[in-house]
């Protein structure tokens, strides 16, 4: 969202931002870089909370907001708890509704759990809907949406885009390469990211001992940040916190794991921006989920479904490592996901 933030205030639009004040210290990077100020905070995160209480809290919370705010227009982006419980607050106060980042589906309501039915409640709510691909679009046409609806390339590649041009106009990359200085560059890198709920448990027991097995076997450097979750956190550090090759590293900020990203030979991840993000740098993408509601990567061939399967992403850690052809074919293709200038598109269609 910083990116469509960002060009509302450069075209004098009057903009407040509200954010729900879970995992501030993850969040207080991506402010700091994009120069955001933040206008409302709904401090709603406590721990293990249910997403009964945390809806309950963001309605409250995002009531007073809007009735503070008064605005002709509420944004929410994405498939989150907040983005549901936020469209819902705004649909209360007849305030008009443009959701970023419309029409992602999976095609099943428990998977990803809550994110596919997050999505499809806050649907019907919404005036405008901004997809990021043209499968979007049909997604959304399918459930009766037509109006309003204009496929603008997803806005966390404009993020990116911004990122990768600031590293490169600056002493940027020689203060990160000090920073992970404990990494080996000279050694291929798996970046690893986990944190989903539909991973939580087992499935994520499963992703650890694959990730076990190829640090033993390859002689790669593996990039693992935690999340803070405490689920995900104590099993990640109990099956990967022994291996001398194994990063485990705390949230990282955004312009480094973007970086990380740029540096890395094969990405894993159950994160959905990753999977858009990750073909920006021609790196194949393992997508750690049974199914995914980004399939554009997956059908341009780069990104692969592995889930949490042993075998699979063994399998695929092996084929990217041994064979030059199969790993070239996931750089051919283009990033379906946008040239990174979402955001305009976004305003134009607005103003």
């Amino acid at each position: 969202m910083a990116p469509v933030i960002s060009e509302a205030g450069r075209r004098g639009h009057e903009v407040r931002v509200c954010i729900t004040g879970q995992h501030k210290e993850m969040l207080s990077p991506f402010l700091t870089f994009f120069g955001i100020h933040s206008d409302y905070s709904l401090n709603v995160m406590l721990n293990n909370q249910t997403l009964t209480s945390l809806t309950a809290r963001l309605l409250v919370g995002i009531e007073d907001v809007i009735r503070d705010a008064k605005p002709d227009i509420v944004f929410v982006q994405g498939d989150t708890t907040t983005t549901f419980a936020s469209a819902l607050g705004a649909f209360y106060q007849k305030v008009d509704i443009a959701y970023v980042e419309a029409g992602l589906r999976t095609g099943d309501i428990y998977s990803p759990f809550p994110e596919e039915g997050n999505r499809r409640l806050v649907t019907p709510l919404a005036k405008y809907f901004f997809a990021p691909t043209l499968q979007s679009s049909e997604n959304l046409a399918r459930e009766g949406v037509s109006n309003n609806v204009i496929v603008t390339g997803n806005t966390g590649i404009d993020a990116l885009r911004c990122v990768i041009e600031k590293i490169q106009s600056s002493e940027t990359e020689k203060l990160l390469l000090n920073r992970y200085s404990a990494l080996n560059f000279n050694k291929k890198i798996i970046l690893v990211t986990v944190h989903r709920r539909e991973n939580h448990g087992e499935p994520l027991r499963r992703i650890c001992e694959s990730i076990s097995f190829i640090a033993q076997k390859y002689d790669f450097e593996i990039v693992v940040p935690v999340h803070l979750n405490p689920q995900v956190k104590a099993v990640v550090t109990e099956k990967l916190g022994r291996f001398s090759n194994v990063h485990l590293l705390p949230p990282l900020e955004y312009v480094d794991f973007c970086w990380l990203m740029s540096r890395s030979h094969i990405i894993l991840t159950d994160s959905g921006g990753v999977q858009e993000e990750g073909p920006f740098f021609r790196k194949p993408i393992l997508i750690l989920r049974e199914n995914t509601e980004r399939p554009e990567g997956v059908s341009a061939g780069v990104a692969k479904l592995v889930g949490s399967n042993y075998e699979k992403i063994i399998g695929e850690v092996a084929a990217l490592s041994e064979e030059n052809a199969y790993y070239s074919s996931f750089s051919r293709n283009e990033n379906p996901y946008g040239d990174g200038y979402a955001s305009k598109v976004v305003l134009d269609f607005l103003e």
